[in-house]
């Protein structure tokens, strides 16, 4: 299912809204129970501070026009739309970006650090005074806040593809609810998702990977279509895959098709 500007309007118009945003998180910066850890690494460089103060705004995503109409953040508007939440260090972002121009991508990432290492990949070898609107992706976008918030904004039915990858494990049982592979998270990626669209997800942690199989198999949203314990040929590796491997965790890799 290819997007245009009528079905979006259409489906926004018509809200199945079998998910409601929740109470006080549409306009929220910080929903009350938190799926992340620090937002904040090590001390910033100074072009990795010019980067968030004056690059970074000139690529997020405009909140009020995704809630209208998400294909119309991308200049010039894109017709079918791809998102990624905890994109880390940027890598796996921006090889799907390269290899597939004509896709408007949403990067989803709070980590102040990993937001520069994207930003600074995408203006590599550009001087500070040469970063302009003009110069920098026009079908790459990114969301620096709770993902959720997002998620809860855009119309029904509008996203192609949702991967999720290494996301961060909340090994502890008593955080288990803080796993975005969560019942509640389950329902806000399907709302967004086209009928058929695919939901990648990978994880290096034992505990999550249960998680995976317990959580996804007691659900009837999504149907699982791919797994394999091997990295697939057409999925960009990241950082954290590879720092995995060095440590000697075992990835494992499942794609899940909407039902």
């Amino acid at each position: 299912m290819r997007l245009t500007d009528n079905t979006v309007l259409e489906m926004d118009s018509h809200k199945k809204s079998f998910l409601s945003p929740l109470a006080g998180e549409e306009n929220s910066s910080s929903p009350a129970e938190r799926l992340y850890g620090r937002n904040k690494g090590h001390p910033l460089r100074k072009r990795q501070q010019w980067l968030l103060e004056h690059t970074l705004p000139l690529l997020r995503v405009d909140l009020e026009t995704a809630r209208k109409n998400p294909l119309h953040i991308f200049d010039p508007p894109s017709t079918s739309i791809w998102m990624e939440v905890g994109f880390g260090s940027g890598e796996h972002s921006l090889a799907q970006y390269k290899t597939h121009p004509e896709v408007g991508y949403i990067a989803c990432e709070v980590f102040l650090n990993g937001v520069c290492s994207l930003l600074s990949q995408i203006t590599e070898n550009v001087q500070e005074h040469d970063i302009l609107s003009s110069s920098l992706p026009k079908t790459l976008k990114l969301w620096d806040k709770d993902a959720r918030i997002l998620l809860d904004a855009l119309p029904d039915e509008t996203v192609e593809k949702f991967f999720l990858l290494f996301p961060d494990p909340w090994p502890k049982s008593r955080h288990a609810k803080r796993r975005f592979v969560h019942p509640d998270r389950i329902r806000r990626v399907a709302r967004i998702l086209q009928p058929g669209g695919i939901w990648r997800i990978a994880s290096d942690d034992p505990t999550y990977q249960d998680w995976v199989k317990t959580v996804m198999k007691d659900q009837s949203l999504f149907e699982l279509t791919f797994f394999s314990e091997h990295h697939p040929e057409n999925w960009p590796k990241t950082r954290y895959e590879i720092k995995a491997l060095k440590a000697g965790r075992k990835p494992l890799f499942w794609e899940y098709t909407k039902r």
